[in-house]
């Protein structure tokens, strides 16, 4: 199994961690205490204060970027790309994913925590740029 797919997996493992060990524990622990209702919850990450919805948010965020980094995943995988630059690429992109993830579950959102959030953001998002224009290049 190559590097970028070795990321990719942990990537979709990261986000699995997100939902069962943030969002799946405070809901579950809430709904089996009596205090809420199953039918209390709403797809609505912006409901509430603290790390839940900042958790949800994380969550859907990972969701969103992940079918992008699996298709550059795919298509490096699929013209054979692998070098050092692409592995570091892929490593990069996972390692900024789980900090953003981190920061923004963790930390209140001060505009100095949204900046670091972003940073990291920005990392995955020129990093897989890169690697898709390798991919480019290499056809």
């Amino acid at each position: 199994m190559t590097i970028p797919v070795l990321t990719l997996l942990g990537f979709a493992l990261w986000t699995l961690l997100i939902l069962f060990g943030t969002v799946g524990i405070y809901r579950w622990s809430r709904i089996l205490s009596g205090r809420t209702r199953i039918s209390h919850w709403t797809a609505d990450p912006d409901v509430g204060t603290g790390i839940y919805p900042r958790a949800m948010r994380a969550h859907m965020n990972c969701i969103e970027n992940l079918p992008v980094f699996g298709a550059i995943v795919f298509a490096i995988d699929h013209v054979g790309l692998d070098n050092a630059l692409v592995n570091t690429l892929a490593i990069t992109v996972l390692a900024a994913r789980v900090i953003q993830s981190l920061v923004h579950i963790t930390l209140t959102q001060t505009d100095r925590v949204i900046l670091v959030r972003f940073a990291f953001y920005f990392f995955q998002i020129i990093a897989m740029i890169v690697m898709a224009v390798m991919v480019l290049l290499a056809l």
